[in-house]
């Protein structure tokens, strides 16, 4: 006779077999995949319709799921090789798992377990201040706050297919610096001087508009504004675009909200897709593992460029 756990483990076996659904938030990007164990073994088929769910809807949403670290890397690693986790919490203590980054405002014996804090995350692209960014990131949550600590989601192929025709004739061709001295929260990087003129700062140079290599689709590629500018333009000229860039980029209609839940694990597409996090309240605890896709180079590709 079956036992209820070997039903149950039958049951979630069935379950990565092929057998999806796929629902959208209804808002500018978002879907939820349900009929999925993320804890369980996947075949080809299921791997393949979340793959293409991801690119359809570019973040993507699991409820309910019960992972330790090894399986959230297994199914994690099934999109591509893992970055190493660019900071790690625990010091000289030898990491098990290091391509886990543990996001958090805990503090444990003085010492905070975890990066980012709790204040406002503005809106990024992770690390494109690098010559590579993760083409993907994947979270997982622990422990969430009774409010506040969501995250923000905007659709950056929308923001680049409903700019003004004079506005995309403007930017195309044109390059950004994305500055490495500072983290999505505003903080100064450990190494890094404080310097107020962006033609000043560190980091990447990418195009403007990005040419996702899979869906060959074309996005706004941004990064984040503190610290940006716009290579061969005059300090006024570049800040006046990038800000009429990001007031319309940062419009409301090309958002999705995530609102946590314990077990939720939420992965987007780095490369068409910024993120932002809510501030929450410091006495309460929030506890996330993020892993991120190793990345490739931004291009763009003029060919798929409406005239």
């Amino acid at each position: 006779m079956d036992t209820p756990q070997a039903a149950n483990t039958a049951a979630n076996t069935a379950a990565n077999t092929g057998k999806v659904t796929v629902i959208p938030t209804g808002a500018a990007l978002g879907a939820d995949i349900v009929g999925v164990d993320l804890a369980q073994p996947m075949d080809d088929a299921t791997y393949q319709q979340i793959r293409q769910a991801w690119l359809d809807h570019l973040v993507l949403r699991f409820r309910g799921q019960q992972l330790v670290d090894p399986t959230f890397l297994a199914f994690a690693r099934r999109f591509g090789t893992l970055d190493k986790a660019p900071k790690h919490a625990h010091g000289d203590v030898e990491d098990p798992f290091p391509e886990i980054t543990v996001m958090s405002n805990i503090v444990e014996n003085g010492k905070p377990i975890g990066n980012l804090g709790y204040g406002e995350a503005v809106w990024h692209t992770d690390m494109s201040y690098n010559e590579t960014a993760p083409i993907g990131s994947l979270l997982y949550s622990l422990e969430v706050p009774p409010s506040g600590g969501n995250t923000g989601f905007n659709n950056m192929y929308r923001a680049l297919e409903t700019l003004p025709a004079e506005l995309k004739r403007e930017i195309a061709g044109k390059t950004c610096r994305h500055d490495s001295s500072r983290n999505s929260a505003g903080e100064l990087r450990k190494g890094f001087k404080d310097v107020s003129d962006p033609r000043e700062l560190p980091g990447a140079i990418h195009p403007l508009i990005r040419t996702h290599p899979e869906t060959r689709h074309n996005a706004l590629f941004l990064g984040r504004r503190p610290g940006a500018y716009i290579i061969g333009l005059p300090l006024d000229e570049s800040e006046d675009l990038l800000n009429r860039l990001w007031a319309h980029a940062a419009k409301p209609e090309f958002e999705w909200y995530q609102v946590w839940k314990v077990g939720d694990l939420i992965m987007w597409d780095n490369r068409c897709a910024m993120h932002r996090r809510d501030a929450f309240d410091p006495a309460t605890r929030r506890l996330m593992h993020r892993t991120q896709i190793r990345g490739d180079k931004p291009f763009f590709d003029p060919a798929t460029l409406a005239a």
